[in-house]
């Protein structure tokens, strides 16, 4: 996909819900009721998939842009952090409530997430504001890394495609997203919608990869790509359906690698590399992030990127 010749503020302008995050890893299982299990690690860190991604993008040598919305007690510590990975504040305003806060508890096999809003309950109205959207139309690509409300979606996307920019759609797991029907326009109207596996199965209401693939080629949806973690991902375009399979890693912790995969995926969209090569990247950048605690702390540079890419899938 060629992207248009034009004046840019930044490559990538990355918009979601923003969190504190307290990671517990290492459990051996997940307790029954009443139990206690013991994690081998914890962190505290910066989390949402929108702070990953961008965080995942300037580590890849991107000019990034960070919209969203933090409580006034955090400023100084979310000024630090993102200044280690090259983000800046200019995009981030501070809400009505204190930071969202996520709890993330894991395996070595699958996650499972607390989560307290918090501020992030103003997203949709910061939205709304013109000089918002001027920031993100100055961007070359606009990633959405929320549920985005589809009567903002209907107001912002055709904005942005006049400007020229590419956008993506990254929600999470949201049930009452996924399952408004009318939502799915604003997944053929993204240039590129990116589930999990049980994302997926929600929107389409079957699991499944090849029932996604059903879903997709019924729905509309330009360039399908499904998420399958340490089975790498499915693409579904013109020329069928392709499944990418993932590196293999001594994998810690599954926190954020769907952030990640988001990053290399948009990496390699603005270096207009072909769809397949975009996907394997993803899943190199999704592999990696597994590494270490947390979703920041393995986000890899372009050189990590490119070594395990040619590993795993050639030069």
């Amino acid at each position: 996909m060629a992207l248009p010749e034009r004046m840019t503020s930044w490559d990538v302008a990355v918009v979601g819900e923003i969190y504190a995050d307290h990671v517990f890893t290492g459990f051996a299982r997940w307790p029954g009721p009443g139990e206690e299990v013991l994690a081998d690690g914890y962190v505290r860190e910066l989390g949402g998939g929108c702070v990953n991604t961008a965080c995942g993008l300037s580590r890849l040598g991107r000019r990034v842009r960070l919209v969203g919305l933090i409580g006034d007690a955090d400023v100084d510590w979310f000024e630090g952090r993102l200044g280690e990975f090259g983000v800046g504040m200019g995009g981030i305003r501070l809400g009505a409530e204190s930071t969202g806060i996520t709890v993330s508890v894991s395996t070595r096999e699958d996650r499972s997430f607390f989560t307290w809003p918090g501020a992030n309950r103003g997203l949709a109205d910061l939205l709304g504001e013109p000089v918002v959207l001027a920031d993100l139309a100055s961007a070359r690509h606009v990633h959405f890394a929320m549920p985005l409300p589809r009567q903002r979606a209907a107001e912002i996307l055709p904005r942005l495609r006049e400007a020229g920019c590419t956008s993506s759609l990254d929600v999470g797991y949201s049930p009452d997203w996924l399952t408004d029907p009318r939502n799915l326009d604003t997944c053929r109207e993204v240039d590129l919608f990116l589930p999990n596996r049980t994302e997926a199965a929600v929107l389409c209401g079957e699991d499944g990869p090849d029932a996604y693939a059903r879903c997709a080629w019924a729905e509309g949806l330009p360039r399908a790509v499904l998420k399958l973690g340490a089975e790498g991902a499915l693409v579904i375009d013109a020329d069928g359906v392709t499944r990418v399979v993932a590196p293999r890693v001594d994998a810690l912790d599954t926190t954020g690698a769907g952030d990640a995969f988001d990053a290399g995926l948009i990496d390699a969209l603005l270096d207009d590399a072909p769809f397949g090569r975009c996907v394997e990247r993803a899943c190199v950048c999704g592999a990696l992030c597994t590494t270490a605690p947390g979703a920041l702390r393995a986000l890899p540079d372009s050189l990590q990127l490119r070594t395990l890419r040619e590993q795993t899938y050639g030069s």
